[in-house]
């Protein structure tokens, strides 16, 4: 099951191009910022590898995997700042990937808007109902 499980990473797998809009929020001032990125599958298939680079001199990795037991996917990513975070994903249909950040309150999405165009949202429950964006990437296939 784990390997047909990655599949669902299609629409996400490749080389991008990324802007970074950061909305001023309780995390940060606003800003702007670029880079590149890709997601590519690694150990025979099993896994999924997010790399990516800023402008700014940000760089992470981050794997995702299938959880059996859980039936949900999860995820590890790590950055040069020495920042380290999980979270628990799944997809709510073929084009949005849905996380749940762990020991934060903090959601994020992967939309495909089309083959070559995805937006990444991070959001945080605002003061009032509903979430407050507080970064928003477009990946753009190179």
């Amino acid at each position: 099951m784990q390997k047909d499980a990655m599949k669902k990473f299609g629409f996400l797998l490749g080389s991008w191009n990324l802007e970074y809009r950061i909305p001023k929020s309780i995390f940060s001032a606003a800003g702007t910022d670029s880079g590149t990125g890709s997601f590519r599958k690694i150990l025979n298939d099993k896994y999924i590898l997010f790399e990516y680079v800023t402008a700014t001199g940000g760089e992470a990795k981050g794997i995702f995997a299938w959880d059996d037991k859980l039936q949900a996917y999860r995820y590890w990513w790590f950055e040069n700042s020495g920042s380290f975070q999980t979270a628990t994903c799944n997809f709510i249909n073929d084009e949005i990937l849905a996380m749940n950040w762990h020991d934060t309150l903090l959601v994020q999405t992967f939309v495909k808007e089309n083959k070559d165009k995805v937006v990444l949202k991070m959001q945080y429950p605002g003061e009032q109902e509903g979430y407050v964006l507080v970064l928003e990437v477009i990946l753009k296939r190179k």
